[in-house]
């Protein structure tokens, strides 16, 4: 008994070894991005942007932004919808996300929102609706924030933007907290994905997935950041609601990961002028587990209005 215990320890010992090597072992430097054959790369201001782009002769734009970690790949199935009804679209990898470089330096709502300005900057599109989700909401209320001029509509969908947060004095982030958020966080976090629907059993492989993105250097780092730095935008959100600027939120109507009574008063108070849309069966990705209906709204009703 006491050998079987001693060999399922060192099995187990190894295996979490050989786990734990695979973490942030990929550079995402040129020889990296050489081999990407998919989308391109442009180098901006605070590093290398991969994005996709389609249909650039078209007009009107839609720009594809994605929440928190997962990055533009989230967008695939609605995007490939608004290719093949002529939207000139376009979806990109934030900072510290998918292929995009891992600056050294705070990851902030403008660092984001100025890596998505000055992209299109360089593919000359002055004018353009936008669709933030989750976390990619508070990055597209920030392009409305800094450059109301360059937005039709802003389409939030299920955006953690009009939630409460308090604010963390310390920006920086250290080297243990890296390792202890790797430890802690990385042997779950894949499999943690599958909180995002309400019928998990249905995306599998969306685990699998997540687990390439745990290969990249500086993955966890950018994470952390960008919990550190977020703050309310409730003045960014105001000036919003008092532009001229259209908006529209679209909520799972089973999310448990941005809840929406939690925040609903608050809501209420800051943008009155919303149009606002609910996905039956759908958790927080709605526009993944509702197609249909996420579809509908979005091309036949928003962005014909």
């Amino acid at each position: 008994m006491k050998k079987i215990f001693i060999h399922f320890f060192v099995f187990s010992f190894i295996f979490l070894s050989c786990k734990f090597n695979n973490y942030e072992t990929i550079e995402k430097n040129k020889r990296f991005r050489d081999d990407i054959n998919t989308g391109n790369f442009i180098e901006l201001n605070d590093g290398y942007t991969y994005y996709e782009i389609k249909n650039e002769d078209s007009i009107p734009t839609l720009v594809f932004v994605h929440g928190f970690s997962v990055p533009s790949y989230i967008w695939d199935t609605t995007f490939n919808s608004s290719v093949k009804l002529g939207f000139k679209s376009i979806k990109i990898d934030l900072y510290g996300r998918g292929f995009s470089s891992n600056p050294d330096t705070n990851y902030t709502d403008e660092l984001f929102a100025n890596q998505v300005l000055e992209l299109l900057n360089k593919l000359n599109i002055n004018n353009a609706s936008f669709l933030g989700l989750s976390n990619g909401g508070r990055v597209i209320s920030k392009i409305a924030y800094l450059k109301p001029e360059i937005v039709d509509k802003l389409i939030y969908v299920s955006s953690n933007s009009f939630m409460e947060y308090e604010s963390v004095a310390e920006k920086s982030v250290s080297g243990k907290e890296i390792n202890k958020f790797i430890t802690n966080n990385y042997p779950i976090i894949s499999k943690s994905q599958l909180k995002d629907f309400k019928n998990p059993e249905k995306f599998n492989y969306w685990a699998d997935n997540y687990e390439d993105l745990l290969k990249y250097k500086g993955f966890a780092k950018a994470l952390i950041s960008t919990r550190k730095n977020h703050v309310n935008q409730d003045k960014e959100n105001i000036f919003i609601n008092n532009s001229k600027i259209s908006y529209y939120t679209i909520w799972g109507d089973s999310d448990s990961v941005v809840v929406y009574n939690n925040f609903k008063e608050k809501l209420n108070k800051l943008m009155t002028k919303r149009n606002e849309f609910f996905i039956s069966n759908s958790g927080h990705l709605p526009h993944m587990e509702n197609i249909d209906e996420f579809e509908n709204i979005l091309f036949d009703r928003i962005l014909k209005d």
